[in-house]
C-alpha cells in the first residue's frame, strides 16, 4: 500500500524546506510543529548519528477547517493527525526529497465515508503543494 506522495526538488535543503513551508500555505495548510530530526539524532544518539541522517526534518501541516469536520466526524481519526511532510536531503546528495502522507490512507484503514471524503480534499491540496515544488509528484 502507498502511503506517501513524493518529490525530488533539485535545490539546496534549506530552500527546499522555505518553499515547502510556502506551497503547504497556499494550499491551505500552516504548519504546526516541525522537527529537526538531524538536531535531535546529534543530542540524543550523537554527531555521527546526526550525520548518517543527513538534513531531515518532519513538519506537521495542518488545515484546520479539515481537521476540525474530520475529528467532528470520527473523534479518532485525530490519531493520524496533522499530515506529516518530511523534507529531506541524504548525506552527499545534491538534491532534497519532500514526501508526504497520502489522507487517502485514513480511508484504507477503515474511516467513514465522510472522513474519506475530507481525506480526498487533503490529498488534492498536499498534491497541489508538492506539484508547486517540482512538477508531478510521485507516489
Amino acid at each position: 500500500m502507498a502511503y506517501e506522495i513524493t518529490v525530488t526538488v533539485d535545490l539546496p535543503f534549506e530552500e527546499t524546506l522555505r518553499r515547502t513551508v510556502a506551497a503547504l500555505k497556499s494550499a491551505g495548510f500552516g504548519v504546526i510543529s516541525d522537527l529537526d530530526m538531524q538536531s535531535i539524532f546529534a543530542t540524543k544518539l550523537g554527531q555521527p548519528a546526526a550525520d548518517e541522517l543527513g538534513d531531515y526534518r518532519i513538519l506537521g501541516a495542518c488545515n484546520p477547517g479539515l481537521a476540525q469536520s474530520a475529528l467532528r466526524s470520527e473523534p479518532v481519526v485525530g490519531l493520524l493527525l496533522p499530515c506529516n511532510v518530511v523534507v529531506r536531503r541524504a548525506r552527499g546528495a545534491a538534491v532534497s526529497t519532500v514526501h508526504a502522507i497520502d489522507p487517502s490512507v485514513m480511508s484504507q484503514l477503515g474511516a467513514g465515508s465522510e472522513v474519506a471524503f475530507i481525506a480526498s480534499d487533503a490529498e488534492k491540496r498536499l498534491r497541489a503543494a508538492l506539484s508547486e515544488l517540482s512538477g508531478q509528484p510521485r507516489g
